[in-house]
């Protein structure tokens, strides 16, 4: 009886390019490579036991492939249909949850500030849109449309009605302009603000220095030393900081840190020295702004917009967030009490990083529009800020 012989495999040239991309590219498939390389031996006339042993496969492997391709070229490499299992859920169960993540949980009446997989996974089925199903399929399904509740982003109400002339005045002395006219040389741009509740913390033991195999060893035991006010000024042209630490803020902490910048030179002798603050209680309206020109008939106060735009402090003051392990162990001894801080701080650097900031000049719901894009303000050196847990008098935290 005669044996059946191979099939013969007759390629084009654009068939042969495909086949060789298929079979040498990095990034293919290893079943396709396999069919391609299968092909390509066939093609220059190989038995199918010889390209058996040189792909490594059986024998009736490469005899399928080749016969695939010689009924049907290069569209019958590819895996035929499969009817698989049926649906789970029908498009319109997958359209229902998809809905429900795009609404905020308070809506329907959840106790969530966003929703989560495992969530939305719980509300599906508690709305009986399905039966049961799990947190990785409502992530699959949240993944097809890029959506993610989870995740959130906040955004600016202006309050204020004359937010524009305001925004306009203080960019305006950023860009050492005021009124109009250009500062001169012995005019400064102060800008202030306060931080609150920097927790004054101390090692119950001493840090032990690192030494051979040896890594530094930190214990996790302190001692909580009280809460104080951190307050800053900056001059935002010439990259220099005044800090001093109050036990809280009010009108007065708010004079001291004026005394303390008012009264060192080059602002002693200035001729103007524009102070930006924000709308806080230490240093509202005009009763402020005359408390602080009487005591200094040079300082000029000028309010940002109720919006906390253009507030430059907020940003600065993340700066020493990570010293706040330094501050409280120079705080918590015999010497702590109110004065200017401690001698950690260094010259801002100035990046030309932007922070994109969205402005809503109507809240959500309104028919006010697209929202008019704003200025965007140096991010500066911004450091992550210190994660710390919140436990009793000397607990066991770790304090990074």
């Amino acid at each position: 009886m005669p044996l059946a012989s191979a099939v013969p495999v007759v390629l084009t040239a654009s068939e042969r390019h495909r086949l060789k991309k298929m079979a040498y590219g990095h990034k293919t498939s290893h079943q396709a490579r396999q069919r391609a390389t299968i092909v390509l031996l066939a093609a220059r006339g190989r038995p199918n036991a010889r390209i058996a042993a040189q792909t490594r496969l059986h024998v009736d492997t490469v005899r399928t492939w080749r016969g695939r391709f010689a009924a049907g070229g290069m569209p019958a490499l590819a895996d035929r249909k499969r009817s698989g299992r049926p649906v789970s859920f029908t498009a319109l169960q997958v359209a229902e949850a998809k809905a429900l993540a795009c609404q905020l949980p308070a809506e329907t009446g959840v106790p969530l500030s966003h929703w989560s997989c495992p969530e939305l996974a719980r509300e599906v089925v508690a709305r009986s849109i399905a039966g049961s199903i799990s947190a990785s399929t409502v992530r699959r399904w949240l993944k097809q449309d890029a959506l993610k509740p989870w995740q959130y982003r906040s955004w600016i109400f202006v309050r204020d009605p004359a937010f524009r002339p305001k925004a306009a005045r203080v960019l305006d002395l950023y860009a050492r302009t005021f009124d109009g006219v250009p500062l001169g040389e012995d005019e400064y741009v102060i800008s202030a603000d306060e931080k609150t509740s920097i927790q004054a913390r101390c090692r119950c033991h001493p840090t032990l220095a690192p030494g051979q195999a040896r890594a530094m060893r930190v214990n996790h035991e302190y001692d909580r030393g009280g809460a104080l006010a951190y307050l800053a000024a900056y001059d935002v042209h010439h990259a220099r900081v005044f800090g001093r630490c109050e036990p809280k803020t009010g009108i007065r902490p708010f004079m001291n840190l004026a005394t303390q910048v008012m009264t060192t030179e080059p602002y002693a002798s200035a001729r103007r020295v524009f102070w930006i603050v924000d709308n806080g209680s230490s240093h509202r309206g005009k009763k402020a702004i005359d408390r602080l020109t009487r005591a200094f008939p040079n300082a000029v106060m000028v309010h940002t917009p109720r919006a906390r735009l253009l507030d430059e402090p907020d940003r600065d003051l993340l700066l020493y967030r990570p010293a706040q392990g330094r501050l409280a162990q120079r705080l918590h001894g015999p010497q702590r009490g109110p004065g200017p801080a401690p001698s950690f701080r260094r010259p801002l650097q100035r990046h030309s990083t932007a922070v994109p900031v969205e402005v809503h000049h109507l809240r959500p719901g309104r028919s006010a529009g697209q929202a008019r894009p704003t200025h965007t303000r140096s991010a500066g050196r911004i450091l992550r800020p210190s994660h710390r847990m919140i436990n009793p008098r000397r607990t066991s935290s770790v304090d990074h």
